[in-house]
């Protein structure tokens, strides 16, 4: 895991991070170039994802299979993405 990010965030394979969005919602971009089973975590650090929302950036990989970034607006969400492959690329491992 690492320290409490506040602004605009890449992750790298393997990681947590905790997500404080009480000054305002951004980005948590996924890895660039993921492999088979690659793992991140994030969790709502202020319980403020329901009025600043985080935005999980697909950094050009599919996010359940959709061409889109994933907005995450529920207080306390708390999730990991695992990465399959170029068609579906990261899935939800946990809700």
């Amino acid at each position: 895991w690492v320290a409490v990010k506040t602004a605009n965030y890449t992750a790298s394979a393997g990681e947590g991070v905790f997500c404080n969005t009480t000054g305002g919602s951004f980005t948590l971009t996924l890895p660039a170039s993921p492999s088979l089973g690659d793992e991140v975590s994030f969790v709502d650090y202020a319980g403020t994802f329901d009025s600043n929302a985080l935005t999980i950036g697909r950094n050009s990989q599919p996010i359940q299979g959709s061409a889109s970034d994933l907005t995450v607006s529920v207080e306390r969400a708390a999730n990991t993405l695992v990465y399959v492959d170029g068609t579906q690329g990261w899935l939800l491992k946990t809700k």
